[in-house]
């Protein structure tokens, strides 16, 4: 099995970096034999903010983190969380709050670090 982690720094709207690394990550969460994790970091931890709502037609980048959950893992840095006043009961089911100690045992388990 091949491991793939992407690491998001970007806020989910605004430009579309977080939307295209949560493309390819859903996208690659499909294939057989391939791990996919995401490590959310900075303004990206905004990602997996519960109770999103958008513009009809518009993307959501909530529903794309969670179809990466259904079989891959999702981490938010911590102290990112803090310094923009989110606690995990704000965030998506399934995302946990983590750590850089995760996100550097993350890397150097994976077979690829995409970052966006």
């Amino acid at each position: 099995m091949s491991s793939v982690l992407f690491i998001l720094n970007d806020a989910p709207y605004g430009n579309e970096r977080a939307y295209n690394g949560l493309r390819l990550a859903g996208t690659l969460t499909a294939k057989a034999g391939v791990q996919v994790r995401v490590f959310l970091m900075a303004d990206a931890v905004g990602c997996a903010k519960a109770g999103q709502k958008v513009p009809e037609g518009y993307y959501n980048v909530q529903l794309m983190l969670g179809k990466v959950l259904r079989k891959g893992e999702v981490a938010l840095c911590g102290t990112c969380m803090d310094a923009r006043g989110l606690s995990e009961a704000d965030m998506v089911e399934g995302a946990k709050r983590s750590t850089l100690a995760q996100l550097a045992d993350w890397t150097a388990e994976a077979d690829k670090v995409l970052v966006f």
